[in-house]
């Protein structure tokens, strides 16, 4: 039997039913992989009903709850309960979200549907991928043995805005603490990375020392 994963890259244009036909939305940037496909299925979707920020508000309401319980991870990523076993437990996830968008319902039901629901973490996580590129901002994630405080972490992100690594978009920052590069920081901003920490410089020493021997 086919994927009734078409249902929610169809599902759009029937509610749009009325209007002209007009192509699909490209999105910002190109996923790949089982959740980049449903993410920009939905995010496609999404766009045509003018619903990307209330499926983004649904979808992060649902992270938050899925994080706050891990026995609803557990049961999501399940594959010994029944389909309509976990169609129910959906169904009270999803009343738990209050009064959530009929686009985010139908993703749930179709991950259901093609036993994909183990997927749901990256699905998430894909469409606020999409939805970040679609505002036009950057990730800018900063790694210290320690944690910064604001001040510092703005100095770094309008240092780096006004370079060329920025790319013309905004900035997003945030702060890893990770106590084993001893100090400095590791600068991660897209798909570059800056490398100024204490373990760095060590290891690039000893694979000098290593390489000289």
């Amino acid at each position: 039997m086919a994927s009734r994963f078409t249902r929610l890259t169809t599902l759009a244009p029937k509610l749009a039913r009325g209007y002209a036909a007009a192509a699909a939305p490209k999105p910002p940037i190109t996923l790949f992989g089982l959740d980049g496909r449903y993410a920009t299925a939905l995010y496609t979707a999404a766009v045509r009903q003018n619903s990307l920020d209330a499926v983004e508000r649904d979808l992060s309401q649902l992270q938050n709850l899925i994080n706050k319980d891990k026995t609803v991870q557990a049961f999501l990523e399940n594959p010994t309960v029944t389909a309509q076993a976990k169609a129910d437990g959906i169904k009270a996830l999803l009343s738990k979200a209050g009064n959530v968008n009929a686009l985010t319902k139908n993703l749930f039901e179709v991950l259901n549907e093609n036993s994909r629901l183990d997927q749901t973490a990256k699905v998430l996580n894909a469409y606020a991928e999409l939805m970040s590129a679609h505002r036009n901002e950057l990730p800018l994630v900063v790694t210290s043995a320690k944690e910064l405080d604001k001040s510092t972490l703005n100095k770094i992100a309008d240092s780096l805005q006004k370079s060329k690594l920025a790319e013309g978009k905004k900035l997003l920052i945030s702060n890893k603490v990770k106590p084993d590069i001893l100090g400095g920081i590791l600068v991660e901003i897209g798909d570059k990375s800056i490398d100024l920490t204490v373990s760095g410089k060590v290891a690039k020493l000893n694979k000098l020392v290593t390489d000289s021997v």
